[in-house]
Parts: C-alpha cells; sequence; structure tokens
C-alpha cells in the first residue's frame, strides 16, 4: 500500500520497492547476518512475511505548536514530527482513532497545570510535547499518554467525559517518562488478547509483539520447534506469557516462566489464577544479572527464551556452560535482533549445540527489522 509520507517518516524504509523485491531484499538482508554463525549447516526455513495494515501497537509523538496538535512519527534520524491522519502499518481500528487521540491532545495542551519551581513558588505550566503509546487489545483500544507534568483534575475529567463517548477506547492511562509504571486514568474494562485461547490481560504500557498475525506465527513456529518434548520446559523473557499460555495447552508440560517486570507478571498471575491455570509457575528475576545457571537449569527438557534486542548472552553462556550429561536437549530462541542472535548462537555452538533450523518471521514491516526463531539440539541427542 501506497504511503505519503514514505520518503518522509522514519518507519517504512522499504516502502518505496515493489513487495517481491522488499521481501526478496529482507531476505537476503538477515541471510547477510547469519552469514557470521560458525555453521553452514542449518535449514533456512520458507520465511513468513505478515501482511500490511496489521500493527496493533504503534508510540506517536506530539507537539503543541500554535495552539494546534502536531500528532504522527519522527521523521528519519530526527526528533521533527510528521504530522499524520492515517499509517497504512496500522490496523483500521487505530486509524480510526487518530482523529480522537489528536482532538484528546489538543484539549488536554490548553489546561494549565501549576507546579513549584525552584523556589517553592507556584506556576503554571502547559503539556508541550510528549509521546502516546496506542495498544489495540481484541476488545478495544489502550493507551498511553506520556508527558512530564501530572494531570490535574480539569484534565482527568476531559479523558473521562471523552472517553464516554468514543466506544471502543477502553483504557487511558498516564506517565511522566517511559521508565515509569502508567497510572491508569480512566478503565472501562480491562484491555485482553485471546492466546491459545485463554483471555490475557494486559497491563497498560506492556511489550506485545507488533501484530496478531506476527504473534500467530511465532507460536506455531516455537510450537513447531518444541514439537514432541513435553515435560519441565522454562520460558525465559516470558512477558505477559505469550508463549507459555501456548506452551500449558499440553497438561504433561510444566512451565517456568522468568522475567523481570514485577508488573507483567503480576497481571500474568492473576490472569493464570483466573483461568486456573496449573501448569505454569511464575518467577520474578533480572536474567541478565542472575540467569538461570547450573543445577538451577538441571533436568529441563527444553528452553525458550524471547530477550530483547540486545540478545541472552549472559543466559546462553550460562546454559552452553552446563556438562554435557546435564545438558538441556532442547533449545529454542526467538530474537528480534539477528546480530545479537548470531552472537548467542555461537556461544550455543561453541557450547556443544546444533543449530537445526531458523524460521525468520518479518513482523515489522517494511522496515530493517526482523524476527527469528530457531532450534538448537545438543549433539550427544543424535550420536
Amino acid at each position: 500500500m501506497e504511503c505519503k509520507f514514505s520518503n518522509i517518516c522514519g518507519g517504512c524504509c522499504f516502502r518505496d520497492l515493489s513487495l517481491i523485491d522488499y521481501q526478496q531484499q529482507k531476505v537476503e538482508q538477515v541471510r547477510n547476518v547469519l552469514k557470521q554463525i560458525k555453521t553452514d549447516k542449518f535449514k533456512f526455513e520458507e520465511p513468513i512475511f505478515i501482511s500490511d495494515g496489521c500493527r496493533r501497537r504503534a508510540s506517536f509523538a506530539f507537539a503543541r505548536h500554535k495552539g494546534k496538535i502536531i500528532l504522527g512519527f519522527n521523521t528519519a534520524q530526527s526528533n521533527q514530527i510528521v504530522d499524520i491522519d492515517f499509517c497504512p502499518m496500522l490496523t483500521p481500528s487505530i486509524n480510526k482513532n487518530i482523529d480522537f487521540i489528536r482532538q484528546l491532545l489538543e484539549q488536554i495542551v490548553h489546561i494549565g497545570v501549576s507546579v513549584k519551581d525552584k523556589k517553592k513558588k507556584n506556576k503554571i505550566c502547559y503539556v508541550e510535547r510528549g509521546d502516546i503509546w496506542i495498544t489495540e487489545a481484541d476488545n478495544g483500544i489502550d493507551a498511553v499518554l506520556e508527558f512530564e507534568l501530572e494531570p490535574n483534575l480539569e484534565m482527568r475529567q476531559i479523558i473521562f467525559e471523552m472517553m464516554a463517548v468514543q466506544d471502543n477506547v477502553i483504557r487511558i492511562s498516564h506517565r511522566k517518562n517511559v521508565n515509569q509504571q502508567p497510572e491508569t486514568i480512566m478503565e472501562k474494562v480491562k484491555p485482553y488478547l485471546h492466546i491459545a485461547g485463554r483471555e490475557v490481560y494486559i497491563p497498560a504500557g506492556t511489550f506485545l509483539q507488533p501484530s496478531k498475525a506476527g504473534e500467530q506465527a511465532l507460536i506455531d513456529s516455537v510450537n513447531k520447534y518444541i514439537a514432541d518434548t513435553h515435560g519441565k520446559i522454562a520460558d525465559l523473557f516470558c512477558g505477559v506469557g505469550t508463549f507459555s499460555y501456548a506452551l500449558a495447552v499440553c497438561s504433561e508440560n510444566r512451565i517456568t516462566a522468568i522475567d523481570s517486570s514485577a508488573e507483567l507478571l503480576s497481571g500474568f498471575r492473576e490472569s493464570l489464577n483466573k483461568q486456573m491455570i496449573s501448569n505454569i509457575k511464575i518467577e520474578n528475576r533480572n536474567l541478565f544479572k542472575y540467569p538461570l545457571s547450573g543445577k538451577e537449569l538441571y533436568g529441563y527438557h527444553a528452553i525458550l527464551f524471547d530477550p530483547p534486542r540486545a540478545g541472552a548472552k549472559e543466559q546462553v553462556t550460562a546454559i552452553a556452560a552446563l556438562p554435557d550429561e546435564q545438558k538441556v536437549p532442547v533449545i529454542v530462541a526467538v530474537s528480534c535482533n539477528p546480530h545479537s542472535f548470531v552472537r548467542d548462537a555461537n556461544i550455543l555452538l561453541a557450547g556443544g549445540y546444533e543449530l537445526k533450523s531458523i524460521t525468520m518471521v518479518d513482523q515489522f514491516v517494511y522496515s530493517g527489522h526482523s524476527e527469528l526463531v530457531a532450534l538448537f539440539v545438543q549433539k550427544l541427542i543424535n550420536k
């Protein structure tokens, strides 16, 4: 789909190519990175391409300019905002609500907020710029406003009033910066996703896979690679539990789901309790600082890990260091960064694993980013 901002906005750097040329270039780009893996004896599966118009989460920047709101995405390598009213990358529901978000922000930026200056004197300040994070849950739109001022009563009343007449916007929250937990201002119902037949409730501002189709492609690839491996399985960097729910469908599996976010795990635990899922155990742990190691890894039949872009160097190093008789037989890696994946893969290869297969999932449509799912097995299995 064409976009009038394709040569201006920094989001879709390959949108000017034909679909065939784009897909070929994306595959070639990934293959070139994978050449750095210290083996070529793996199968590169048929890539999975996600359609345009499927992205269910987006971060918009906004700024106040001459009493109006500029709302959109930053230009390439710049903080200048491209003012948009439609993005072909996004779902129809998000596009439908861009105008509502703009109207809401135009109301908010005209409200003065009393704050104390360095001399403890009150002064009136206005929201000048910020971000808004939008997620399309399965039951409506979830939005997080991000700006430095604390919303006062007047701002909150406006949010209440405007949400009341906007049927498919179900929650709006606020935070001062991306490192702060959002405060829910109004929630009509709890936003949820359907994953593996379960209603998974999501906290405000949580990380999700960019598209529902992409999420399902990753789940299918993980299930394919874990295949007939049943028993004790670790889901590391589990997030909201996307893969844990899918793996827990098999009653023989006992999943240990680990993540560093207490907020995410709180929602995950609440969802498990509500749905009486008994074969998932949750642990709050920073796997970068304190990876599972030594005896903690003994007895697992499979380990799945899906880390941030930095990869899982500390964790794969601990997995690779296990003595041969204690190695975990099956490792499945999910990665949104082929470069850090190569590093992690080489650590596993040096530690006695074989790389059997890689599947590329192109859910970052028309961008330079790609997702990978890979299967590693212990060498001793094939002897």
